[in-house]
């Protein structure tokens, strides 16, 4: 039966003899096994077997262990790791006896990297699978990342600010180890407080002279030298690049729905508390909206969507696109750079 990690907890009242566990991700991997390693203590399965099919490992040994009696007459877990999730032939037959040859006193793990079609449909998986759990542990993108971060914030009672989450997200997206670290940390240095993206910028930029906080000041306020030189600067002193994508896709979004509803006759006064928008940043914010027209802003929410794109199918870190970016802030730049396509 197919468990997906976020439902596991709620399968393991009574474990089946057979737990397949295959997956890419090392943290989910290691965080569903430690639930079932701790799910099979429980129940009374107090003693630990280990094997892994390397180039010297005998088949054999697995039938043994299920049919041998415990030293200590306990009931045992056997883990098995099979490092290229392939257990050729004599693997398959060792499955199909064991199977044969019901335990009660053993629960098996077996472990091995993400299982393709050609493992699923495969005679051996579909007979472990119809007796026990398989339980696919593929790294969660999107929605169900934002669902593992919003339960992994909960695990650790920590209080974020909306805006804080929204750079987690982007910071961590496709690496649960980092974010469970960073929350770790987190936990460690700011357990109480309700955490600011401000705060999380201190806590996990590289040092720099400048933060992206003041890059976005600049850009907003069309100062285009400070603001080439302090990305410069970023980039020199290994600023992620996720938490700068973040920072400018985010003013470029709240630029584009304060000019829409200005154009429909909303008065700032009303959108400055809808958008939580502090006294000393409104001159900012006037001073942008001033200058640029709807049409501006759309074409750099359009760069920066294919800024990120890159970034987060491709890996390519755009610095020089992320310059163009930010002189789009002056709108006399449009005409200049409308014929720069990006790779």
């Amino acid at each position: 039966m197919r468990v997906y990690p976020d439902q596991l907890k709620n399968n393991l009242a009574k474990l089946p003899q057979v737990c397949l566990l295959f997956g890419d991700d090392l943290w989910l991997v290691e965080d569903c096994k430690k639930q079932l390693i701790s799910a099979a203590k429980k129940q009374g399965f107090d003693e630990r077997v280990q094997l892994i099919q390397d180039p010297h490992f005998n088949w054999h040994d697995l039938i043994q262990e299920w049919q041998s009696m415990s030293l200590f007459a306990s009931r045992r877990i056997i883990e098995l790791h099979l490092p290229n999730g392939k257990p050729g032939t004599d693997g398959a037959n060792a499955f199909q006896t064991i199977l044969q040859q019901a335990n009660p006193d053993i629960v098996l793990i077996i472990q091995g990297p993400k299982a393709g079609l050609e493992q699923t449909n495969s005679k051996w998986f579909k007979s472990l699978d119809s007796q026990g759990l398989y339980i696919p542990c593929a790294t969660p993108e999107g929605k169900q990342f934002e669902r593992w971060l919003d339960n992994r914030i909960q695990h650790y009672k920590l209080t974020l600010h909306h805006d804080a989450k929204a750079m987690m997200f982007n910071l961590f997206e496709g690496n649960l180890l980092a974010a469970e670290q960073a929350m770790q940390i987190l936990q460690l240095v700011n357990p109480n407080n309700n955490i600011s993206a401000e705060q999380l910028s201190d806590y996990f930029e590289d040092q720099s002279r400048f933060s992206v906080f003041q890059l976005t000041d600049a850009i907003l306020n069309n100062h285009q030298k400070q603001a080439q030189h302090m990305l410069a600067q970023l980039q020199g002193e290994g600023t992620a690049m996720p938490i700068l994508m973040w920072a400018i896709f985010k003013e470029i979004t709240l630029l584009l729905n304060l000019k829409l509803a200005q154009n429909q006759g909303e008065p700032l006064t009303k959108l400055w508390g809808q958008y939580r928008i502090w006294d000393k940043r409104k001159p900012l914010y006037q001073a942008a909206l001033t200058r640029l027209e709807l049409h501006h802003i759309e074409h750099m929410l359009s760069l920066a969507s294919t800024l990120e794109l890159n970034l987060k199918q491709q890996g390519i870190e755009d610095w020089i696109g992320m310059s163009h970016l930010c002189i789009l802030f002056d709108p006399r730049a449009h005409n200049r750079l409308a014929h720069i396509e990006l790779g």
